[in-house]
């Protein structure tokens, strides 16, 4: 599948990251379940950035790199999700360039200190201002540190059928 028509299609490709662990401790499947469950708690109210959580890696399923993972996934969820979920899956990696250079304490995974070269390394002073001048930096910072945290082992959140009635409702008409 390299065309994601419908929520079908998104929950189905979703599913199949449970065969891919990406060199993380868990799997994909696993860690969009943590991301997702991670901002339910945090931002009980967005749908949108929930749904973005479940879906940030899904560049990978679809057999993107390291540097375009982000951008493959935003193009592929945004007719079926809506502008703002695609936006946020596009931001999650700048985001972590954004971090690595404005936060001393910010940690990365041995997996995501590994492409964040290929990713454009940390962001410099004009790109930091930039990003903190988009509306959507704290979401996607917020993303981003959920994304990092969901890599627990053994874990257990809620499945993708909790996860299928959000995604629902983000695609009514689409």
């Amino acid at each position: 599948m390299t065309t994601i028509a419908d929520v079908d299609d998104l929950v189905e490709l979703v599913e199949r990251g449970a065969a891919v662990t990406d060199a993380e401790p868990v799997d994909l499947l696993a860690h969009a379940l943590q991301t997702a469950a991670a901002l339910a708690e945090r931002a009980p109210d967005d749908h949108e950035l929930q749904a973005a959580g479940l879906v940030h890696d899904i560049g990978w399923l679809l057999g993107a790199g390291a540097d375009e993972h982000a951008s493959v996934g935003a193009a592929a969820v945004g007719p079926v999700l809506g502008p703002r979920v695609a936006r946020l899956v596009q931001q999650h990696v700048i985001a972590k360039r954004y971090l690595v250079a404005v936060d001393p304490d910010y940690m990365l995974s041995d997996r995501s200190r590994s492409t964040l070269m290929r990713q454009g390394g940390p962001l410099d002073e004009v790109e930091i201002d930039a990003f903190a001048d988009d509306p959507e930096a704290s979401a996607s910072v917020c993303l981003r540190r959920a994304d990092d945290g969901a890599k627990e082992p053994g874990l257990v959140v809620a499945g993708i059928d909790r996860w299928r009635p959000v995604l629902e409702a983000l695609a009514p008409t689409r």
